[in-house]
């Protein structure tokens, strides 16, 4: 656990990587896909890269819902914490499952569909996702391979429904353009329809 020893050294961030652990990382992710949706509403015919931004969004509650109800009570590692107690533990947290991370997981499955709908702001998620990874060692409520696992898994969950659920959304949202939703899909540009 060389990361949380590398915690016990650094006590001056320990407020930014708790705060960042248990909610900023998340928070980060959502406004970089709300940055894709603002762009994607810019483009010409960008019905089916709004698609991939809902489906991003779908893809990250159905990664939590596989981490949650699914792969943690299969596995049931305990966490560092309750395996060895002289880990820094900096984060208050349930004694539940630490494999895979949940937040890793969501963070993964946003990180991957961000970087499929616009690759500028992707590589800026993946950075955000990363980070979230390491705090949530540093802060001692995971191992390294709670939240490596969790990460691949959640791209692999987006990778996995981000062609069916565009292909499903997409005529949707040209339907939904027609209605006083429009604004939100459109921005300024006439769309082919």
């Amino acid at each position: 656990m060389q990361i949380n020893q590398f915690a016990a050294a650094t006590p001056w961030v320990h407020g930014f990587m708790a705060a960042y652990a248990l909610w900023g990382g998340l928070v980060g992710l959502v406004l970089v896909l709300g940055c894709c949706w603002w762009r994607v509403r810019r483009e010409r015919d960008g019905y089916r890269s709004m698609a991939g931004v809902l489906a991003t969004g779908l893809s990250g509650v159905v990664a939590l819902a596989v981490s949650s109800y699914l792969l943690g009570p299969l596995i049931n590692r305990p966490r560092p914490f309750v395996a060895m107690p002289h880990v820094l533990q900096l984060l208050p947290h349930a004694a539940d499952s630490s494999f895979p991370s949940d937040h890793a997981m969501v963070a993964g499955a946003l990180a991957a569909g961000i970087l499929l709908i616009h690759r500028r702001l992707g590589l800026v998620a993946v950075v955000f996702a990363c980070l979230l990874a390491f705090a949530r060692v540093y802060v001692g409520v995971h191992y390294p391979s709670d939240v490596i696992s969790g990460l691949l898994i959640g791209f692999a969950v987006t990778a996995a429904l981000m062609i069916p659920l565009v292909a499903a959304l997409a005529p949707l949202l040209v339907r939904l353009a027609r209605t006083p939703l429009r604004p939100l899909l459109v921005a300024g540009v006439v769309r082919d329809e």
